[in-house]
């Protein structure tokens, strides 16, 4: 059992959609990740996602509508909904999600699939 330090992990890793694990729990993964730009749409078909805003912002787009989102506020994206985040600057945050959830969904073609995660 140790605390975790959000602002210090955040500064062991300066690139963009590649999510590091932070902690483990019931099957669950802790990630941080730092957002610039726009992702690639995708859904998850078996996994919720949450989405936490450590610093900045982002907008959370999906099909009929966009969700914007700052520090402090987070986002649970149900799975089978098709969703794309998009950043016009950088962005931390923190995702919580099973340890299964690719993170381009049913998109693993997409040149940002990552298959394995480094632990911080």
């Amino acid at each position: 059992m140790q605390k975790v330090n959000l602002a210090e992990k955040l500064t062991l890793f300066s690139d963009h959609w590649n999510p590091r694990i932070v902690g483990e729990l019931n099957g669950q993964h802790v990630k941080l990740a730092k957002l610039k730009g726009e992702f690639v749409w995708h859904h998850h078909d078996h996994e919720d996602e949450l989405f936490l805003v450590v610093q900045g912002q982002f907008k959370m787009e999906f099909r009929d509508r966009t969700v914007e989102l700052r520090e402090g506020e987070f986002l649970i994206v149900p799975k089978g909904v098709e969703h794309r985040p998009v950043a016009e600057e950088e962005v931390s945050v923190l995702l919580f999600e099973p340890a299964s959830t690719l993170n381009t969904g049913n998109r693993d073609d997409s040149d940002r699939t990552r298959l394995h995660l480094d632990h911080i």
